[in-house]
């Protein structure tokens, strides 16, 4: 199959003051790039070739280093821009307010469980939100460039929302700052998207 750098679904500079937009650019264009290159490389006359994205990982475990760092790391941005949007932030609404109240107890509970799991993941990193079964949901931390869709995690999972807790996603505005960078990012959560993909695994 043919891998391509998606375009992101915004300006660089949409996402200010929360994001600003010369991290935004170098995320895109140099990491995510490198990603995708690499994946590509690594993949290049071997029969994965022809199999898609997810199909890959799915078998992370399998393939080498190569292939689980790469190609999570190609798939994990894809699933981050899309977690975000220049008219996010607020709350959620509908279905997938019901199921974070019924899985988290409250809109503010989740907020809280999921920033202490983004502000305390050691290292680099990504925190996910993934579609439990039913109405239920549940947050999964994964260090380096995995993902709940691989075979080498403890939970497993097709995330509807990731935050990207990488040095590289917040270091040029926020510095060490972490936990910062992940409260301005509530301001950006493209809650309307993540729903349409609840809906969808629902």
């Amino acid at each position: 199959m043919a891998f391509e750098l998606p375009d992101l679904p915004y300006d660089y500079d949409a996402l200010e003051p929360y994001i600003d937009g010369r991290t935004m650019e170098i995320h895109h264009q140099k990491h995510h790039n490198a990603y995708l290159t690499k994946f590509q490389k690594a993949i290049e006359d071997t029969p994965l070739a022809d199999q898609d994205l997810e199909t890959i990982l799915s078998k992370a475990g399998q393939h080498g280093a190569a292939v689980r760092n790469q190609g999570g790391g190609y798939l994990n941005h894809i699933i981050f821009w899309e977690t975000m949007s220049p008219n996010g932030g607020g709350k959620p609404t509908g279905k997938l307010a019901e199921a974070i109240d019924k899985s988290f107890g409250s809109f503010d509970d989740f907020k809280e469980k999921f920033t202490g799991e983004a502000t305390g993941l050691f290292g680099s990193g990504f925190v996910w939100l993934v579609p439990a079964g039913g109405d239920q949901l549940k947050i999964v931390p994964t260090p380096n460039q995995d993902n709940p869709v691989m075979d080498v995690v403890a939970e497993s999972g097709k995330p509807i929302m990731g935050l990207d807790v990488w040095e590289h996603a917040f270091y040029l505005k926020y510095q060490n700052r972490k936990p910062e960078y992940v409260e301005a990012w509530w301001n950006v959560v493209n809650w309307d998207g993540i729903a349409k993909k609840f809906d969808a695994a629902s």
